[in-house]
């Protein structure tokens, strides 16, 4: 294949990053009106949970992102990207949908949700629906777009396009967080931010197609044969599962993934309504002040990846950021400490770590299996960001008896996050010990050298 330019490279690169933004918008739309959404619905903190948690059900249960990562393999970029983010844009709608006046006085699928499991509220099962539906598209397009960047990156400036498209992505994120408070008070009603969510994850899907037409037409130009970069002998088999089972650096890799987003994603959700519970921050400057987090993510994750590339550093940074991690989380959750310079330390940590971490996933695997182990990874990644915002809730209620959406509503009582961040720092340490593992393994004879730059490798 004939040498392919910069230019064109990150063209694709903002592209792609733009439907991964989208993604984390519907993603994090709920985050900054939980108290809201819960009032106008009659959720509890546990139907909240149930909300967020079945965004990972698919890829937990189903295990849809390893089969997504396998299809990805097997049927190339562009037709399962375009099946995928299709899916996030049918549950993004679901979700808007479930949640409207429309709905709740009988509109269509009422009757049909409402008969299964009565027990359970008919908005509740059919934003649920809708979250699965997302769910079921979302992490196996964000394992496309991480192929993508392999297929355009690697041998190049591959941290470093990893980390712009994680920043570009955590836009998505600070956006819903600012964005969905002021929407609620919009002349078409609170349900409005769900539906401009919805519309976004629309806009997402048209800029997939349009990175298909790019990508066709590239292609064709430079005379590849294949969507992949690969040489047909080198197609992945299922075989291949148990290498990758086999390759410790991965596992390590594997855990720390799931622990340390599970601390932050499910965090993060909760977050605002900390922040207006704890510190007695309005919901407009809670969820401003969550979106800090992810406006640390934009500036510094660019940053780091630049040095990953440069300089290397990658199992040490995790563990850097994996420290970081625990610190703020025992600061929340013992401290009345002000919580901004908290906030802004997570930002630094949830750059570090994932600038490291997703490249890194290209030195220790073989690139015809990059699909099906980055759907590995998202599909245990799942399994924690299903649980843990579930058992957030959960421990949320237990430790707070008595108290009411309604009560805090009125300023007559406040929810203790004390025992619901603790659980959060739990799966912070445990995801420390995978960073040094890791750092230790790739110290051994059997590393995949992490540590190594590109000065270090010439």
């Amino acid at each position: 294949m004939k040498q392919i330019s910069p230019s064109t490279r990150w063209i694709v690169l903002l592209i792609v990053s733009v439907v991964i933004a989208t993604n984390y918008y519907v993603y994090d739309a709920m985050s900054s009106i939980k108290s809201v959404m819960q009032a106008e619905l009659g959720f509890s903190n546990v139907d909240y949970g149930l909300i967020v948690a079945f965004y990972s059900f698919p890829n937990t249960f189903l295990l849809m992102a390893i089969f997504g990562g396998i299809i990805v393999d097997k049927w190339g970029i562009r037709k399962t990207g375009l099946l995928f983010v299709a899916f996030c844009a049918l549950g993004a709608g679901v979700t808007a949908y479930g949640a409207t006046e429309t709905f709740m006085n009988g509109g269509p699928g009422h009757g049909l949700i409402s008969a299964i499991l009565p027990g359970y509220s008919p908005q509740l099962k059919m934003m649920v629906l809708g979250r699965l539906l997302f769910g079921l598209g979302a992490e196996t397009s964000i394992v496309v777009v991480n192929k993508i960047m392999v297929k355009w990156f690697k041998g190049k400036e591959l941290a470093l396009a990893f980390a712009i498209n994680v920043a570009i992505a955590r836009l998505g994120t600070a956006f819903a967080l600012i964005l969905s408070p002021v929407l609620i008070d919009s002349m078409y009603g609170w349900t409005f931010a769900l539906w401009t969510a919805a519309i976004l994850m629309g806009v997402g899907l048209v800029f997939f197609i349009i990175y298909m037409m790019y990508d066709a037409r590239i292609s064709k130009r430079t005379e590849a044969k294949q969507e992949s970069l690969l040489d047909a002998e080198e197609e992945f088999h299922i075989r291949d599962i148990g290498a990758l089972l086999r390759n410790r650096s991965y596992i390590y890799i594997i855990f720390l993934c799931v622990t340390f987003y599970s601390a932050v994603f499910p965090f993060q959700a909760y977050c605002p309504d900390l922040l207006h519970n704890k510190f007695g921050l309005s919901i407009d400057l809670s969820g401003t002040l969550t979106s800090t987090i992810i406006w640390g993510t934009i500036v510094f994750t660019p940053l780091f990846g630049w040095f990953v590339d440069k300089r290397g550093k990658r199992a040490s940074l995790m563990l850097l950021g994996s420290f970081l991690l625990v610190v703020v989380h025992l600061t929340l959750s013992l401290t009345h400490l002000t919580p901004f310079i908290p906030m802004f330390v997570l930002g630094i940590a949830f750059s570090l770590v994932p600038a490291a971490m997703w490249p890194s996933v290209a030195l220790v695997v073989d690139e015809r299996r990059i699909g099906t182990a980055y759907g590995m990874m998202a599909s245990l990644q799942n399994l924690g960001m299903y649980a843990f915002p579930i058992l957030a809730g959960y421990i949320l209620d237990k430790t707070n008896p008595g108290v009411t959406e309604q009560m805090v509503a009125q300023g007559t009582a406040t929810y203790d996050y004390t025992y619901t961040v603790l659980m959060f720092a739990g799966l912070g340490v445990i995801g420390l010990v995978f960073a040094w593992l890791l750092k230790r393994e790739d110290a051994s004879g059997d590393g995949y050298g992490l540590e190594l730059g590109k000065a270090a490798e010439a």
